[in-house]
C-alpha cells in the first residue's frame, strides 16, 4: 500500500467539520425552528413544534454515534438527581426578580388556545418529550460535551470530560445565558451542571440533571399556569 493511500484511509482531524457536525446540527436546527414560531406564518404554533421536535430527533438520530458519551452510571444518578432539583428551583425563585430583556417565550397555553382534546393531549405528550428527552439529549451533547471542550481546544476530542478549561466554563455559561429569556437563572444553571459535570467526569449525569429540572418545571407550568416558562 502506498502513502496516499494510507494518507487516504486515515481517519479526519478531530478539528474539522465531520468530528463536530453532529454535536452542532441539532442545535442549530432547533434554535432555527424555534425563531420561526414567533413568526406570523399563519401556523398553529402546535403543528409548529411538532414538526421542531421531529425535525430535531431526526437529527440526533443521525448523529446517534455520539450517544456513547452518555454512559449509563448508577453511581451519578441521585446526584443527577439533586442537582437537578436545585436547578429547578432556582430557575423558579431567581426568574421572578430577574429583569426579561432577552425577548421571550411562546407563553403558549395548550388548554386555552387548543379546542380539540386529541390534539391538546398529542402536543402535551410532544412538548414534554421535548422538555425532558430531546432538548436535555442536545444540549448537554452540544454545551457540555462539544463546547466547553471546543472552547479548550478545537481539537476537543483529546479534551476528557473533565479537562476543560475554567475560562471556556465561563463562556459556556454565558453563552448558554444569553441564549435564554431566563438569562440570570440559565446563567446559575449552566454553571450547576458545569461544576456537575467537573466533579463526576460523566454526561450522564448531565443528561439527568438537566432531563430532571425539566420535568419539574413542565410539572409547574402546568400546575400553576406559567405558560411564560415555555
Amino acid at each position: 500500500m502506498s502513502q496516499s493511500d494510507t494518507a487516504t484511509q486515515s481517519p479526519p482531524s478531530q478539528t474539522s467539520p465531520r468530528a463536530w457536525i453532529g454535536y452542532v446540527v441539532p442545535m442549530v436546527v432547533f434554535s432555527a425552528l424555534t425563531a420561526i414560531e414567533g413568526q406570523p406564518l399563519g401556523i398553529p404554533y402546535p403543528f409548529l413544534y411538532i414538526f421542531k421536535a421531529i425535525v430535531v430527533t431526526a437529527t440526533l438520530v443521525m448523529g446517534r454515534k455520539l450517544w456513547k458519551e452518555i454512559v449509563w452510571n448508577p453511581r451519578h444518578l441521585l446526584l443527577g438527581l439533586l442537582v437537578g432539583l436545585a436547578v429547578f428551583v432556582e430557575w423558579i425563585v431567581v426568574d421572578k426578580f430577574t429583569p426579561h430583556f432577552m425577548g421571550k417565550r411562546t407563553a403558549f397555553n395548550p388548554f386555552r388556545d387548543i379546542d380539540q382534546a386529541a390534539l391538546r393531549y398529542v402536543f402535551l405528550i410532544v412538548r414534554f418529550y421535548g422538555l425532558v428527552v430531546m432538548v436535555p439529549l442536545m444540549e448537554e451533547l452540544f454545551w457540555r460535551s462539544f463546547l466547553i471542550r471546543w472552547l479548550t481546544d478545537p481539537d476537543f476530542k483529546s479534551i476528557s470530560m473533565t479537562g476543560w478549561s475554567w475560562s471556556a466554563f465561563g463562556m459556556v455559561a454565558g453563552i448558554f445565558a444569553l441564549s435564554h429569556p431566563e438569562w440570570l437563572a440559565a446563567a446559575i444553571c449552566a454553571v450547576a451542571y458545569g461544576l456537575l459535570l467537573r466533579k463526576t467526569g460523566s454526561l450522564f449525569s448531565c443528561v439527568v440533571a438537566h432531563a430532571f429540572t425539566n420535568l419539574l418545571l413542565g410539572i409547574y407550568i402546568l400546575a400553576a399556569h406559567a405558560y411564560t416558562l415555555w
